[in-house]
């Protein structure tokens, strides 16, 4: 998967997180069978009354849309049926729509689905290609986990409600809401940063183990400690003093959210290896929470772990 650059809130692109899929098309074939967990809490089968409702769905959360033909490709049909089991276990972070292209060619067709199998993604209402292969699902496991960490670092935190284990819930019906995160969702939507510092804060401390409560912990500090803050003058500033931890880690916050994620990391291992004693922890302990929000998975986190590792010794 190609690592995309840390961005704010509403500005993720999740474009080349897939491997390329042969551009031809599949043979006719008769409309397939529904994967098994078509109606479970966080998927539901796509047809033409409830798609557009879905997409808008996509302002509250990543959605995301598999393309599939059981009887063209059976292997389309098994990544349907993993996703619906990896969705699920992602608590609300995504919600996932299955579209039986056989079953609705209407919408492959709005859609200029060019093969199959297709995963897309779609954030506030903008659909991306995510994954053009039937990927086992332990290396799906891993390839959402890594999107759900590119979009907690972005600030894009929401989830969904669970849906009905029957049926998709009714247009107008109440949903229970999935009482985690939406204190700290509900804060953002609202501008109210200091809000949801903490409420990711009373997350983390009841579990800190919730790697998603931790990485929102770190994007929202990012984005308070940046309020207000001119981005020429805070340059200039860590221009005209070198040494200054302040100056130089607020540069450093406001190129995370600037996508300049291996900048801010080049810039606090610098100041480590260039500092001691109480600078050296305060710059070191910065880097680490700038790790946290763009994930410790991300190949630009491990690449920095050991970039401070050398610094340090």
């Amino acid at each position: 998967m190609t690592q995309q650059p840390f961005s704010r809130p509403g500005a993720i692109d999740l474009s080349g997180l897939g491997k390329p899929a042969p551009q031809a098309g599949a043979p006719a074939g008769a409309p397939s069978p529904a994967p098994a967990g078509g109606g479970s809490s966080y998927s539901v089968v796509v047809d033409e009354q409830n798609f557009q409702g879905l997409l808008e769905q996509s302002m509250t959360a990543p959605v995301l849309l598999a393309f599939y033909s059981r009887s063209r490709m059976p292997e389309s049909g098994q990544l349907a049926d993993d996703l619906v089991t990896v969705v699920g276990e992602h608590d609300g972070r995504y919600l996932l729509g299955l579209v039986d292209i056989d079953a609705v060619p209407q919408i492959a067709q709005a859609m200029q689905i060019p093969s199959i199998p297709l995963v897309v993604a779609v954030v506030d209402g903008r659909p991306t290609p995510l994954l053009q292969d039937a990927l086992p699902i332990d290396e799906l496991r891993t390839a959402l986990t890594q999107v759900a960490q590119q979009l907690t670092a972005g600030g894009v935190t929401g989830r969904h409600q669970p849906r009905s284990h029957a049926a998709p819930a009714a247009e107008g019906e109440e949903e229970v809401v999935d009482p985690r995160y939406a204190p700290a969702q509900d804060a953002l939507a609202a501008g109210d940063i200091d809000g949801a510092v903490a409420e990711y804060q009373k997350l983390v401390d009841s579990n800190p183990a919730d790697v998603e409560a931790a990485g929102g912990l770190a994007i929202a500090k990012v984005m308070q400690r940046t309020q207000g803050v001119d981005l020429a003058a805070a340059r200039a500033a860590a221009a005209d003093h070198p040494d200054d931890i302040d100056a130089q880690t607020m540069v450093a916050d406001l190129d995370m959210l600037g996508g300049h994620v291996e900048d801010a990391f080049t810039r606090l291992v610098n100041l480590v290896a260039r500092t001691a004693d109480k600078d050296r922890e305060k710059a070191r302990d910065h880097l680490l929470a700038l790790f946290a929000a763009v994930g410790n998975d991300d190949p630009r986190v491990l690449a920095g772990r050991r970039n401070l590792a050398s610094a340090l010794f």
